[in-house]
Protein backbone atom coordinates (compact mmCIF):
# COMPACT_ATOMS: atom_id res chain seq x y z
CA UNK A 1 0.00 0.00 0.00
CA UNK A 2 1.08 3.61 -1.03
CA UNK A 3 -0.10 6.98 -0.51
CA UNK A 4 0.52 9.44 -3.90
CA UNK A 5 0.99 12.94 -2.71
CA UNK A 6 1.12 15.79 -5.82
CA UNK A 7 2.73 19.01 -5.12
CA UNK A 8 5.35 17.16 -2.89
CA UNK A 9 8.01 19.36 -3.95
CA UNK A 10 6.73 22.92 -3.11
CA UNK A 11 6.28 24.15 0.19
CA UNK A 12 3.25 22.44 1.64
CA UNK A 13 3.60 19.17 -0.07
CA UNK A 14 7.29 19.11 0.86
CA UNK A 15 6.40 19.77 4.42
CA UNK A 16 3.74 16.89 4.52
CA UNK A 17 5.68 14.29 2.94
CA UNK A 18 8.26 14.63 5.76
CA UNK A 19 5.59 15.06 8.16
CA UNK A 20 4.16 12.04 6.82
CA UNK A 21 7.56 9.90 6.66
CA UNK A 22 8.19 10.97 10.33
CA UNK A 23 4.85 9.50 11.52
CA UNK A 24 4.16 6.26 8.70
CA UNK A 25 6.16 3.52 7.83
CA UNK A 26 4.59 3.19 4.45
CA UNK A 27 5.50 4.24 0.76
CA UNK A 28 5.09 8.02 -0.02
CA UNK A 29 5.09 8.55 -4.26
CA UNK A 30 6.20 12.26 -4.23
CA UNK A 31 5.21 13.65 -7.74
CA UNK A 32 5.68 17.36 -9.28
CA UNK A 33 6.18 19.01 -12.33
CA UNK A 34 9.20 20.86 -10.51
CA UNK A 35 7.94 24.24 -11.83
CA UNK A 36 9.58 27.47 -10.51
CA UNK A 37 8.29 26.60 -6.88
CA UNK A 38 8.86 23.08 -7.26
CA UNK A 39 12.29 22.14 -5.01
CA UNK A 40 13.66 18.78 -4.90
CA UNK A 41 16.21 20.24 -2.21
CA UNK A 42 12.99 19.95 -0.64
CA UNK A 43 12.78 16.82 0.01
CA UNK A 44 16.56 16.31 0.39
CA UNK A 45 16.63 14.22 3.69
CA UNK A 46 14.61 11.41 1.88
CA UNK A 47 16.29 11.30 -1.31
CA UNK A 48 17.50 8.15 -0.51
CA UNK A 49 15.10 6.57 1.92
CA UNK A 50 13.56 3.55 0.62
CA UNK A 51 9.75 4.35 2.14
CA UNK A 52 9.86 7.63 -0.61
CA UNK A 53 9.59 7.89 -4.58
CA UNK A 54 9.83 10.65 -6.14
CA UNK A 55 8.38 11.13 -9.76
CA UNK A 56 8.65 13.94 -12.08
CA UNK A 57 5.59 14.67 -13.62
CA UNK A 58 2.50 16.95 -14.51
CA UNK A 59 -0.71 16.03 -12.46
CA UNK A 60 -2.60 16.20 -16.33
CA UNK A 61 -0.52 13.45 -17.03
CA UNK A 62 -3.24 10.79 -16.80
CA UNK A 63 -0.74 7.74 -18.11
CA UNK A 64 1.86 8.72 -15.35
CA UNK A 65 -0.55 9.12 -12.80
CA UNK A 66 -2.63 5.89 -13.83
CA UNK A 67 0.55 3.49 -13.78
CA UNK A 68 1.57 4.90 -10.36
CA UNK A 69 -1.43 4.06 -8.82
CA UNK A 70 -2.55 0.58 -10.03
CA UNK A 71 1.69 -0.70 -9.59
CA UNK A 72 1.88 0.47 -6.08
CA UNK A 73 -1.72 -0.02 -5.01
CA UNK A 74 -2.01 3.45 -4.14
CA UNK A 75 -5.01 3.85 -1.09
CA UNK A 76 -4.79 7.58 -0.75
CA UNK A 77 -4.31 10.57 -3.31
CA UNK A 78 -3.54 14.27 -1.57
CA UNK A 79 -3.43 16.94 -3.86
CA UNK A 80 -1.51 19.28 -2.90
CA UNK A 81 -0.63 20.76 -6.94
CA UNK A 82 -1.77 24.07 -8.10
CA UNK A 83 -0.12 26.94 -8.79
CA UNK A 84 -0.81 29.53 -6.12
CA UNK A 85 0.79 32.53 -6.14
CA UNK A 86 -1.58 35.90 -6.37
CA UNK A 87 0.49 38.43 -8.14
CA UNK A 88 1.42 35.90 -10.80
CA UNK A 89 -2.24 34.92 -11.42
CA UNK A 90 -3.10 38.51 -12.11
CA UNK A 91 0.76 38.96 -14.81
CA UNK A 92 -0.27 34.86 -16.03
CA UNK A 93 -3.58 33.67 -15.40
CA UNK A 94 -3.62 31.08 -18.17
CA UNK A 95 -1.15 28.65 -15.88
CA UNK A 96 -3.50 28.96 -13.03
CA UNK A 97 -6.46 27.53 -15.35
CA UNK A 98 -4.38 24.79 -17.02
CA UNK A 99 -2.99 23.77 -13.22
CA UNK A 100 -5.68 24.16 -11.25
CA UNK A 101 -8.51 23.44 -13.13
CA UNK A 102 -7.95 21.32 -16.22
CA UNK A 103 -5.17 19.57 -13.78
CA UNK A 104 -7.32 18.78 -11.29
CA UNK A 105 -10.18 17.77 -13.67
CA UNK A 106 -7.34 15.17 -15.26
CA UNK A 107 -6.15 13.75 -12.03
CA UNK A 108 -9.70 13.01 -10.69
CA UNK A 109 -10.46 11.73 -13.49
CA UNK A 110 -7.55 9.11 -13.90
CA UNK A 111 -8.14 8.62 -10.15
CA UNK A 112 -12.01 7.59 -10.52
CA UNK A 113 -10.81 4.64 -13.31
CA UNK A 114 -8.63 3.72 -10.61
CA UNK A 115 -11.02 3.71 -7.92
CA UNK A 116 -13.65 1.94 -9.97
CA UNK A 117 -11.77 -0.88 -10.58
CA UNK A 118 -10.80 -1.79 -7.14
CA UNK A 119 -12.21 -5.10 -4.76
CA UNK A 120 -14.82 -4.28 -2.58
CA UNK A 121 -12.30 -3.19 0.59
CA UNK A 122 -9.77 -0.98 -0.51
CA UNK A 123 -12.38 0.33 -2.87
CA UNK A 124 -14.53 1.15 0.38
CA UNK A 125 -10.91 2.08 2.21
CA UNK A 126 -9.88 4.68 -0.47
CA UNK A 127 -9.33 8.82 -0.09
CA UNK A 128 -8.61 11.44 -2.00
CA UNK A 129 -8.01 14.43 -0.10
CA UNK A 130 -7.96 18.12 -2.12
CA UNK A 131 -6.17 20.82 -0.23
CA UNK A 132 -7.19 24.30 -0.98
CA UNK A 133 -7.39 27.77 0.38
CA UNK A 134 -9.64 30.33 2.11
CA UNK A 135 -8.60 32.60 -0.95
CA UNK A 136 -12.09 31.51 -2.30
CA UNK A 137 -14.44 33.17 0.12
CA UNK A 138 -13.87 36.09 -0.87
CA UNK A 139 -12.67 38.73 1.35
CA UNK A 140 -13.92 40.17 5.20
CA UNK A 141 -14.98 43.28 6.84
CA UNK A 142 -12.82 44.44 10.17
CA UNK A 143 -16.18 42.72 11.62
CA UNK A 144 -17.54 39.95 9.48
CA UNK A 145 -17.41 36.86 11.23
CA UNK A 146 -14.84 34.23 10.20
CA UNK A 147 -15.06 32.00 7.26
CA UNK A 148 -16.83 28.59 8.30
CA UNK A 149 -17.19 25.57 5.76
CA UNK A 150 -20.99 27.51 4.79
CA UNK A 151 -19.46 30.41 3.55
CA UNK A 152 -20.50 30.70 -0.34
CA UNK A 153 -17.47 31.25 -2.74
CA UNK A 154 -16.58 34.77 -3.94
CA UNK A 155 -13.17 34.52 -5.35
CA UNK A 156 -11.59 37.46 -6.27
CA UNK A 157 -8.46 36.68 -8.00
CA UNK A 158 -7.61 34.75 -11.23
CA UNK A 159 -5.77 32.08 -8.49
CA UNK A 160 -8.73 31.99 -6.16
CA UNK A 161 -11.15 31.32 -9.14
CA UNK A 162 -9.43 28.75 -10.28
CA UNK A 163 -9.26 27.13 -6.90
CA UNK A 164 -12.70 27.70 -6.35
CA UNK A 165 -13.59 26.11 -9.69
CA UNK A 166 -11.01 22.95 -8.64
CA UNK A 167 -13.36 22.59 -5.55
CA UNK A 168 -16.23 22.45 -7.15
CA UNK A 169 -14.67 19.52 -9.46
CA UNK A 170 -14.23 17.54 -6.68
CA UNK A 171 -17.71 18.25 -4.99
CA UNK A 172 -18.90 16.99 -8.15
CA UNK A 173 -16.95 13.85 -7.96
CA UNK A 174 -18.39 13.14 -5.16
CA UNK A 175 -21.47 13.00 -5.59
CA UNK A 176 -22.05 11.81 -9.20
CA UNK A 177 -19.74 9.31 -9.25
CA UNK A 178 -19.47 8.36 -5.67
CA UNK A 179 -15.69 9.15 -5.10
CA UNK A 180 -14.47 9.17 -1.95
CA UNK A 181 -13.15 12.61 -1.51
CA UNK A 182 -12.27 15.32 1.76
CA UNK A 183 -11.33 18.96 1.16
CA UNK A 184 -9.90 21.00 3.54
CA UNK A 185 -9.55 25.11 3.03
CA UNK A 186 -6.48 26.65 5.01
CA UNK A 187 -5.32 29.91 5.89
CA UNK A 188 -2.01 31.62 4.88
CA UNK A 189 0.80 28.64 5.67
CA UNK A 190 4.28 29.93 6.66
CA UNK A 191 7.28 27.70 8.10
CA UNK A 192 10.20 26.03 6.40
CA UNK A 193 10.73 25.38 2.71
CA UNK A 194 8.47 28.73 2.10
CA UNK A 195 9.27 29.79 -1.93
CA UNK A 196 10.62 33.34 -1.02
CA UNK A 197 8.11 35.29 -3.04
CA UNK A 198 5.17 35.18 -0.37
CA UNK A 199 5.54 37.92 2.58
CA UNK A 200 7.31 36.13 5.50
CA UNK A 201 10.14 34.70 3.16
CA UNK A 202 10.52 37.33 1.40
CA UNK A 203 10.74 39.85 3.97
CA UNK A 204 13.32 37.74 5.78
CA UNK A 205 15.44 37.36 2.50
CA UNK A 206 15.69 40.95 1.90
CA UNK A 207 16.01 41.83 5.52
CA UNK A 208 19.38 40.19 5.69
CA UNK A 209 20.17 41.12 2.18
CA UNK A 210 19.70 44.79 3.24
CA UNK A 211 17.32 44.99 0.78
CA UNK A 212 13.89 47.02 1.31
CA UNK A 213 11.12 44.96 2.90
CA UNK A 214 7.81 46.06 0.46
CA UNK A 215 4.52 46.32 2.06
CA UNK A 216 1.26 46.73 -0.25
CA UNK A 217 -0.51 49.51 0.51
CA UNK A 218 -1.10 50.50 4.21
CA UNK A 219 -0.07 47.30 5.61
CA UNK A 220 -3.32 46.27 7.28
CA UNK A 221 -4.09 43.50 4.94
CA UNK A 222 -5.49 40.85 7.85
CA UNK A 223 -4.85 37.45 7.56
CA UNK A 224 -5.19 34.36 9.42
CA UNK A 225 -1.64 32.48 9.71
CA UNK A 226 -1.55 28.87 10.19
CA UNK A 227 2.33 27.45 11.11
CA UNK A 228 3.16 24.41 8.00
CA UNK A 229 3.73 21.42 10.40
CA UNK A 230 -0.04 22.38 11.91
CA UNK A 231 -1.53 22.44 8.65
CA UNK A 232 0.42 18.61 7.98
CA UNK A 233 -1.19 17.08 11.31
CA UNK A 234 -4.54 18.55 10.39
CA UNK A 235 -4.62 16.93 6.96
CA UNK A 236 -3.48 13.80 8.43
CA UNK A 237 -6.32 13.96 10.94
CA UNK A 238 -8.73 14.54 8.25
CA UNK A 239 -7.70 11.81 6.08
CA UNK A 240 -7.77 9.28 8.58
CA UNK A 241 -11.25 10.26 10.26
CA UNK A 242 -12.85 13.27 8.15
CA UNK A 243 -16.41 12.50 6.95
CA UNK A 244 -16.73 11.52 3.26
CA UNK A 245 -17.74 14.65 1.06
CA UNK A 246 -17.44 17.08 3.53
CA UNK A 247 -14.86 20.31 3.72
CA UNK A 248 -12.75 21.46 6.58
CA UNK A 249 -11.63 24.69 7.07
CA UNK A 250 -8.06 24.83 8.65
CA UNK A 251 -6.42 27.91 10.37
CA UNK A 252 -4.08 28.77 13.47
CA UNK A 253 -6.12 31.31 14.79
CA UNK A 254 -3.70 33.70 14.70
CA UNK A 255 -5.54 37.03 12.65
CA UNK A 256 -2.51 39.33 11.98
CA UNK A 257 -1.81 42.62 9.87
CA UNK A 258 0.52 42.29 7.06
CA UNK A 259 2.43 44.83 8.89
CA UNK A 260 2.00 43.42 12.07
CA UNK A 261 3.65 40.35 10.42
CA UNK A 262 6.60 42.15 9.41
CA UNK A 263 7.29 44.29 12.58
CA UNK A 264 7.34 40.98 14.51
CA UNK A 265 9.97 38.83 11.88
CA UNK A 266 12.06 42.23 12.52
CA UNK A 267 12.23 42.01 16.02
CA UNK A 268 13.20 38.54 15.81
CA UNK A 269 16.03 39.26 13.89
CA UNK A 270 17.27 42.03 15.21
CA UNK A 271 18.06 39.73 18.83
CA UNK A 272 19.31 36.75 16.50
CA UNK A 273 21.31 38.87 13.66
CA UNK A 274 21.09 42.40 14.49
CA UNK A 275 22.63 44.58 11.44
CA UNK A 276 26.09 45.40 12.26
CA UNK A 277 24.78 49.32 12.11
CA UNK A 278 22.90 48.36 14.87
CA UNK A 279 19.91 49.93 13.11
CA UNK A 280 16.95 47.79 13.49
CA UNK A 281 15.51 46.11 10.46
CA UNK A 282 11.72 47.66 10.59
CA UNK A 283 13.68 50.71 9.06
CA UNK A 284 13.95 49.16 5.91
CA UNK A 285 10.06 48.34 5.33
CA UNK A 286 8.83 50.79 2.57
CA UNK A 287 5.08 50.50 1.33
CA UNK A 288 4.75 50.03 -2.50
CA UNK A 289 1.73 50.22 -4.96
CA UNK A 290 -1.20 48.10 -3.97
CA UNK A 291 -2.16 44.56 -5.35
CA UNK A 292 -4.98 45.11 -7.81
CA UNK A 293 -8.03 43.72 -6.17
CA UNK A 294 -6.71 43.22 -2.98
CA UNK A 295 -8.77 41.21 -0.84
CA UNK A 296 -9.00 43.12 3.14
CA UNK A 297 -8.96 40.26 5.45
CA UNK A 298 -9.41 36.71 5.23
CA UNK A 299 -10.37 34.87 8.62
CA UNK A 300 -10.76 30.75 9.26
CA UNK A 301 -13.23 29.51 11.61
CA UNK A 302 -11.80 26.19 12.46
CA UNK A 303 -14.33 25.23 14.86
CA UNK A 304 -15.83 21.93 13.13
CA UNK A 305 -12.15 20.66 12.71
CA UNK A 306 -11.76 20.81 16.61
CA UNK A 307 -15.29 19.74 17.15
CA UNK A 308 -15.53 16.82 15.00
CA UNK A 309 -12.15 15.45 14.35
CA UNK A 310 -10.11 16.93 17.84
CA UNK A 311 -8.04 18.94 15.93
CA UNK A 312 -6.13 22.49 17.10
CA UNK A 313 -3.10 23.85 16.02
CA UNK A 314 0.44 23.33 18.36
CA UNK A 315 1.87 26.70 17.63
CA UNK A 316 0.65 29.76 18.16
CA UNK A 317 2.28 32.81 15.74
CA UNK A 318 4.58 34.03 18.48
CA UNK A 319 6.01 30.52 18.34
CA UNK A 320 5.74 29.62 14.73
CA UNK A 321 7.06 32.68 13.46
CA UNK A 322 10.27 32.35 15.52
CA UNK A 323 10.88 28.79 14.63
CA UNK A 324 10.25 30.45 10.85
CA UNK A 325 13.27 33.03 11.24
CA UNK A 326 15.27 30.58 12.74
CA UNK A 327 15.18 28.27 9.95
CA UNK A 328 16.08 30.56 7.49
CA UNK A 329 18.89 31.55 9.35
CA UNK A 330 20.31 28.20 9.57
CA UNK A 331 19.42 27.39 6.24
CA UNK A 332 21.39 29.67 4.08
CA UNK A 333 22.49 27.35 1.94
CA UNK A 334 18.78 26.50 0.24
CA UNK A 335 18.03 30.00 0.33
CA UNK A 336 20.93 30.72 -2.09
CA UNK A 337 19.81 27.85 -4.16
CA UNK A 338 16.37 28.68 -4.69
CA UNK A 339 16.86 32.80 -5.34
CA UNK A 340 17.53 32.39 -8.88
CA UNK A 341 18.02 35.37 -11.54
CA UNK A 342 14.92 34.27 -12.62
CA UNK A 343 13.45 34.69 -9.30
CA UNK A 344 15.42 38.20 -8.48
CA UNK A 345 13.68 39.47 -11.54
CA UNK A 346 10.41 38.62 -10.70
CA UNK A 347 10.59 40.32 -7.61
CA UNK A 348 11.91 43.66 -9.11
CA UNK A 349 9.00 43.42 -11.57
CA UNK A 350 6.88 42.79 -9.34
CA UNK A 351 7.24 45.12 -6.34
CA UNK A 352 7.67 48.22 -7.88
CA UNK A 353 8.34 50.92 -5.23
Amino acid sequence: MAILVTGAAGFIGSNFVLDWIAHHDELVISLDKLTYAGNLANLASVASNPQHLFVQADIADTDIISELLSKHDVRAVLNFAAESHVDRSITGPEEFIQTNIVGTFKLLETVRTYWSALDEKPKAEFRFLHVSTDEVYGSLSKTDPAFSETNRYEPNSPYSASKAASDHLVRAYHHTYGLPVLTTNCSNNYGPYHFPEKLIPLCILNALSGKNLPIYGDGQQIRDWLYVTDHCSAIRRVLEAGTLGETYNVGGWNEKANLDVVNTLCSILDELKPRADGQPYKTQIVFVKDRAGHDRRYAIDATKLERELGWKPAETFETGIRKTVEWYLANQAWVSNVTSGAYRDWVSQQYQA
